[in-house]
C-alpha cells in the first residue's frame, strides 16, 4: 500500500476523482483504485466535465467511461457551457470547471484533483507574471476547502516525469488534449518553451520553486495567525469596521482588507484595487453612497462599515403582475420570490375585484401599523436601516394602487388583518442574497 498517497489523502475516504482522461488524472485515478484494494474502506468516484472546446471532446468522454466502468469506479459525465465574463477560454473552462465539481460533490466526498510538482512551478511562475505578493507566490496548497469540502491534491509534491514513468510501468492509456500544444495559452508557453529551458540549466529548479511557494504559504498562514483576532474584533456578520482602520498603517490596513475578503470567499484584490476600496469607499465624504464594483459583487458603505454585496439593478420602475396568489411570484435579479403561505407577515385577503402586483418604490405617504404619522417611503427605509443599495430591489405587494406589506420590513394599515381571517406573505430569498 502507497503510505505516502494514503497520508496525502488527510484521512478522506470518500472521494470525488477529477478525471479529464490526460496523463496526470489517469495516473492519479490508477494509483487511488490500487489503494482501494488495499484499503477498501475507500470509496471512489470519478467525474469528467466535457466543455465541448474540442471536436474530439466525445471521444475523450467515452474514454473516461469506459476506463471507469474497466476498474469499478463509478463514473458521472457533466456538461458544460462557457459563460462570456470577459475572461480567457482557460480561466471560463475551469470556472464552469469547478462549478460542476461543486455541484457534484456528495456529503462528507473530497474532490481530489491531479496537479503535480511542474503544475506548482507553472502556477508560481504566473503569478510573478502577474506581480502577485506572497499570497499569490504560495501557489497551489495540498489542502484548500472547496464547497463546503476540500480540495485534495495529493500529487503535488510529485514531477510530472515519475508520472510518466508511472504510466509507462503500468501500461496506462490516456488522452492527449491537442490544446495542450497550442503556446498561445501562459501555461503552456511555460510547458512547452520555459520549464525546459530553466530546468536544463538547474535540474531542480522545480522543486526549488516549489519551496518557495511552500515558504510563502507558510508566511501568509503565520499572517492569519497574528491577524486573526483583530479580523474578528472588526468583523460583524460580513461587514467590516472602517474608523479602526483609520489609525493603523496601510500595509496592515491592506493585509486586514484582504483577509475580510478571503473570509467572503471573493477574488483576491490587487493592491491599486485595495487602495481603491480605502480611498475611493471607506474615505469618500459622508453624504456620498459609495461603491466599488468587482465582477458580480460591490464594495459598499454604510453606517461606518464596508459591505460586500450582490451588485443588482435598481428595480423602481418594474411593476409584476401576480395574477394568481396561489403561486409563487419569481422577483427579477435572482431576488427570489415573493409567496403566501404558513409563515411570514400576516395581511388581509385581497378583495375579489383588487389586483395584485409587486413593486420597489411606493409614491406619497405611508401609514405603517406601529407608527402613529405618515412616512414617505424614503424615510422609512431609512427609520428601518434598509441598506441603500436594498431600497430598490425591496420587494412591496400592492392591491391595486395600494402600497400593502414590504415582507420582513413593514405593513400598511390599508393591509392590516383586523376582522378576518390573514394571509401570510414571506419573501424567499436566495441562500447567497445579500
Amino acid at each position: 500500500m502507497d503510505t505516502s498517497l494514503l497520508c496525502a489523502l488527510r484521512g478522506r475516504r470518500q472521494l470525488l476523482v477529477a478525471y479529464s482522461g490526460g496523463l496526470d488524472s489517469t495516473v492519479l485515478l490508477h494509483q487511488l483504485v490500487r489503494l482501494r484494494e488495499a484499503c477498501p474502506a475507500l470509496r471512489l468516484r470519478a467525474i469528467h466535465v466535457h466543455h465541448g472546446l474540442s471536436p474530439n471532446a466525445d471521444r475523450w468522454a467515452a474514454h473516461c467511461q469506459a476506463l471507469c466502468h474497466r476498474w469499478q469506479v463509478p463514473f458521472t459525465l457533466t456538461y458544460v457551457e462557457l459563460a462570456q465574463e470577459g475572461l480567457g477560454i482557460e480561466a471560463q473552462a475551469r470556472k464552469a470547471r469547478y462549478r460542476a465539481f461543486a455541484a457534484a460533490l456528495m456529503p462528507d466526498e473530497a474532490l481530489v484533483t491531479a496537479q503535480h510538482l511542474d503544475d506548482q512551478c507553472e502556477t508560481l511562475l504566473l503569478a510573478l507574471k502577474r506581480g502577485s505578493g506572497p499570497a499569490g507566490l504560495a501557489a497551489m496548497p495540498a489542502e484548500l476547502p472547496f464547497a463546503g469540502s476540500v480540495i485534495l491534491r495529493p500529487l503535488l509534491a510529485t514531477p510530472r516525469a515519475q508520472l510518466e514513468t508511472w504510466a509507462k510501468q503500468h501500461q496506462l492509456v490516456w488522452i492527449d488534449d491537442e490544446s495542450n500544444q497550442d503556446d498561445r495559452y501562459d501555461r503552456n508557453f511555460l510547458r512547452l518553451h520555459i520549464l525546459p529551458a530553466l530546468e536544463a540549466r538547474w535540474p531542480h529548479f522545480t522543486q526549488a520553486a516549489a519551496r518557495s511557494a511552500q515558504l510563502c504559504g507558510e508566511q501568509e498562514q503565520l499572517l492569519d495567525e497574528l491577524l486573526a483576532q483583530e479580523l474578528a474584533a472588526l468583523i460583524e456578520g460580513k461587514t467590516l469596521a472602517i474608523a479602526p482602520l483609520e489609525t493603523m498603517s496601510a500595509l496592515k490596513r491592506a493585509a486586514l482588507l484582504r483577509r475580510w475578503l478571503a473570509t467572503l470567499n471573493a477574488p483576491m484584490p490587487a493592491r491599486a484595487t485595495l487602495q481603491r476600496i480605502w480611498d475611493e469607499v471607506a474615505q469618500s465624504r459622508e453624504d456620498a453612497c459609495p461603491r466599488l464594483k468587482a465582477g458580480d459583487y460591490e464594495v459598499r458603505r454604510y453606517q461606518g462599515r464596508l459591505w460586500w454585496v450582490r451588485a443588482r439593478r435598481g428595480q423602481r420602475q418594474t411593476i409584476l403582475a401576480w395574477p394568481d396568489a396561489r403561486e409563487a411570484r419569481p422577483l427579477p435579479e435572482a431576488l427570489g420570490t415573493l409567496a403566501f403561505g404558513q409563515n411570514g407577515d400576516t395581511v388581509r385577503p385581497p378583495r375579489p375585484e383588487e389586483t395584485l402586483s409587486v413593486r420597489f418604490s411606493a409614491p406619497g405617504t405611508l401609514y405603517i401599523v406601529g407608527r402613529d404619522r405618515g412616512r414617505t417611503l424614503k424615510k422609512l427605509w431609512q427609520e428601518l436601516q434598509v441598506p441603500p443599495w436594498q431600497r430598490e430591489t425591496t420587494p412591496i405587494l400592492f392591491y391595486d394602487e395600494q402600497p400593502i406589506c414590504a415582507p420582513g420590513l413593514f405593513i400598511t394599515r390599508e393591509g392590516e388583518a383586523l376582522h378576518e381571517p390573514g394571509w401570510k406573505l414571506a419573501w424567499h430569498k436566495e441562500s447567497n442574497d445579500e
